[in-house]
């Protein structure tokens, strides 16, 4: 909307100054002694006026017939040869706008004596006004483009920073599914294992209580082959993932912050309530939430105390990652796109997440993930 505003402006102002350099012409006619010059000079500039204003004879048309015009009519009409000129130099035009100068004014030599732009109190504004409106235009047509070229810079950056915070969801939602996929598929198999070994045992059982397992045992392999086609394509190509990647079910967060401490990094934990309280994919949320949040210390407050408090227990799961003040490393660049996931995965557990400045230095990480009704009910997981 500015954009167009400031478009509107710029047309308003070529209008005025394309008008009063029309009247201007008539009224220099009118001041010289030769009879005959002001029909002929007000024509001209009017054709000259109608060029310039009309969007498709700017160019070639209006800078022609402005040069010929001031050529033959001389100083009535250099105040629109100036802004012929002027406009060409915008448009970054420059040769064409300097052959245009050196044309009218060399023609102009032969012209009438009376408008002659070569007369002794015209001679100064004759070589100075062309002169200085192909500058003044060479200088805004650069700085315009600059402009340009800095605002496509800038939504460039904007589009591309967005596209970033884009994959960066899509990667967490992404791992979620995978560790879901870990998750789910583990209880499968458990399901699966343990209705196995009682249809073994069928002979000492009811046959509806039979028929009912080996029903049961029979959906939870399908279940699990249709999990394992659906997600499994998620998974690395090669199957292979490190040790940082385990699932966060086989590793919590003591874990985590043992190798912190082990790195060297000074971390105090503070638990409450217990890992079971609470349900996995909070769990997962945890072990990911505490990860980046440790890694970020390691990153932009290196040798800072890091306190770190889970809290377990219904109706919500709370986290809370604090630094005191360090030093930034810079052998450790980042994407920066750490808490855009975070926040993907909290926000798709109904939580908030809140991280930023806790002031002289320091920063703190919390997020807050309410518990089911079923496990506010239970007081732990299924």
């Amino acid at each position: 909307m500015n954009r167009s505003k400031g478009r509107g402006w710029a047309a308003f102002g070529r209008v005025s100054l394309v008008l009063v350099c029309v009247l201007a012409a008539p009224l220099n006619a009118a001041s010289t002694d030769a009879a005959g010059f002001l029909v002929p000079v007000t024509v001209a500039a009017l054709l000259c006026g109608a060029a310039l204003l009309v969007p498709r004879l700017r160019w070639p048309v209006a800078p022609l017939l402005v040069t010929v015009a001031t050529a033959w009519w001389g100083w009535p009409l250099l105040p629109l040869m100036v802004l012929a000129l002027f406009s060409l130099a915008v448009d970054l035009r420059a040769r064409a706008a300097v052959g245009c100068a050196v044309a009218a004014l060399g023609a102009n030599l032969f012209s009438y004596s009376s408008t002659s732009l070569w007369t002794s109190q015209s001679y100064a504004s004759t070589v100075l006004l062309p002169t200085l409106a192909v500058v003044v235009g060479l200088w805004l047509g650069n700085r315009r483009r600059l402009l340009e070229a800095l605002a496509a810079d800038v939504e460039h950056l904007r589009t591309e920073s967005k596209l970033r915070e884009e994959a960066a969801r899509a990667e967490e939602r992404s791992r979620i599914a995978v560790e879901m996929h870990d998750v789910l598929a583990h209880r499968l198999s458990l399901i699966a294992l343990h209705t196995g070994v009682l249809t073994t045992r069928s002979d000492a059982l009811p046959a509806p209580v039979a028929d009912r397992l080996g029903l049961l045992r029979a959906t939870s392999v399908e279940a699990l082959a249709d999990l394992r086609d659906v997600l499994g394509a998620l998974h690395h190509p090669d199957g292979a993932r490190t040790g940082s990647e385990l699932s966060p079910v086989m590793r919590e967060v003591r874990e985590l912050v043992d190798e912190a401490r082990t790195a060297g990094q000074q971390v105090e934990l503070f638990f409450h309530g217990l890992p079971e309280q609470a349900p996995t994919t909070h769990r997962l949320a945890v072990y990911r939430l505490v990860q980046e949040a440790l890694t970020n210390a390691r990153k932009h407050a290196h040798g800072a105390q890091v306190t770190v408090r889970v809290d377990y227990r219904a109706p919500a799961t709370l986290v809370e990652v604090g630094n005191t003040p360090g030093a930034p490393r810079t052998d450790t660049p980042g994407s920066g796109y750490g808490l855009v996931g975070l926040r993907e995965r909290v926000s798709a557990l109904g939580g908030q997440l809140t991280a930023g400045p806790a002031g002289a230095g320091a920063w703190r990480l919390a997020a807050r993930i309410p518990h089911p009704v079923a496990i506010e009910k239970n007081g732990s997981s299924t």
